[in-house]
């Protein structure tokens, strides 16, 4: 599949939020967001009120380039959540929140997800000992996320666990070890411990069109 390659900063400023796509930068004074004001491009603002269709996409947009999923694989995960007991939207983020992407980053394995996701693509990633280069891998409780005990995958996190600002490992994870660097899936995730500033309800409005 492929990704996103131009500047990540314009789909902060495209969804008005940080998106946290270069890790801690997104915390600097050189976070795009904050020094510019409205969305990219020769024609920032727009005149009238957004449409109730705008509104529900601009939701669905933010929470693909913020899990960096593209709109087939993004289908997927809701038609998954659909088939399930229970509140779609909810179930559609905790979903997104399994991938093992997502779960490298929140434990500071990686600065970023589209680090993590090359971390994953690059087999320096262990799932309960064998080898996992699948970033959409959906994790599950018990499971054991370990990088490889050689010196170059234990380098390449080093960097990673020793910087300043991280945020802390969410609750339904549990960093175990840094030395090697291990964590493990305490629990499945739910809506309280997506940290995106998102209304699920109105991706699945836009979806079940």
């Amino acid at each position: 599949m492929g990704r996103h390659i131009g500047p990540v900063c314009r789909l902060c400023r495209r969804e008005g939020i940080k998106l946290f796509l270069k890790g801690s930068r997104c915390d600097s004074p050189k976070c795009a967001v904050e020094r510019r004001d409205g969305p990219p491009g020769q024609q920032q603002y727009r005149r009238g009120k957004p449409s109730e269709y705008s509104i529900r996409l601009r939701e669905k947009q933010k929470v693909k380039r913020y899990y960096g999923v593209f709109e087939r694989q993004f289908r997927r995960y809701y038609e998954m959540a659909s088939r399930r007991p229970g509140n779609t939207g909810d179930l559609l983020m905790a979903l997104l929140e399994r991938r093992l992407d997502n779960v490298v980053t929140h434990l500071g394995f990686a600065v970023s997800r589209p680090s993590a996701r090359q971390l994953v693509r690059h087999g320096h990633i262990l799932i309960n000992g064998r080898k996992t280069d699948i970033p959409s891998y959906l994790v599950k409780p018990g499971d054991v996320i370990k990088i490889k005990e050689r010196e170059g995958s234990q380098n390449l996190v080093a960097g990673a666990l020793s910087m300043e600002g991280m945020p802390p490992v969410p609750d339904w994870l549990d960093r175990t070890s840094t030395e090697p660097a291990e964590g493990r899936v305490s629990r499945l995730p739910t809506i309280q411990d997506v940290s995106l500033p998102v209304t699920p309800q109105l991706i699945v409005e836009l979806l079940s069109r």
